[in-house]
């Protein structure tokens, strides 16, 4: 039977640990999330893998911290954010992942998560008309819903800090340990 790599193991342990910060008291919708969706499609050279590993991990969460109505469109806005991560953090022989890159995406992130699962809530309910009036009045709501705490501004909070944790902690991680930088199969044309 083959082992696993380092690099392999050491990237799910990371993200197992990660989606624990879950189960710790937090600010409302400050949670790692987005930040491992974009960490998983990043850094995972089987990007199945990137997918598959963080959602189990936010799945084993979620058992531990209950199961509610709107887990669809939580799940939904991971896997966006996950393809985000995978064409916006792609690295090319040209760009590098960069802490501009990830902030970036950390921010278009916040604001998919918002705005897909604000239209869950909104979608078929009986507190918003079904109409485009509706659904802004739903999203303007959503922007300060929770006791005068802006949702949307925890958010973008939790995916910024969860994504510099993760990049930049892999970072130090990768330049003191060689054999975690990714494997770069040589061209011979």
């Amino acid at each position: 039977m083959k082992s696993l790599p380092i690099r392999l193991i050491t990237l799910i342990t990371i993200v197992l640990a990660t989606a624990l910060f879950r189960l710790v008291p937090h600010w409302p919708n400050f949670t790692p999330i987005a930040a491992m969706a974009l960490f998983g499609a990043a850094m995972f050279e089987r990007k199945w893998l990137g997918l598959v590993a963080p959602l189990a991990a936010m799945l084993l969460s979620d058992a531990l911290i209950g199961f509610h109505s709107s887990m669809g469109a939580v799940y939904v806005s991971f896997s966006l954010t996950w393809l985000l991560g995978v064409w916006a953090l792609r690295p090319s022989s040209r760009n590098s992942i960069n802490a501009g890159r990830i902030a970036g995406a950390s921010v278009a992130a916040s604001i998919l998560f918002f705005l897909v699962t604000n239209f869950a809530v909104w979608y078929g309910s009986t507190f918003y008309p079904q109409t485009v009036q509706g659904l802004m009045t739903c999203y303007v709501a959503g922007l300060a819903f929770y006791n005068g705490t802006s949702f949307f501004l925890n958010g973008l909070a939790g995916d910024l800090f969860f994504s510099a944790l993760l990049f930049g902690g892999y970072y130090l991680l990768q330049t003191r340990f060689g054999e975690l930088k990714p494997v770069r199969v040589r061209n011979n044309r």
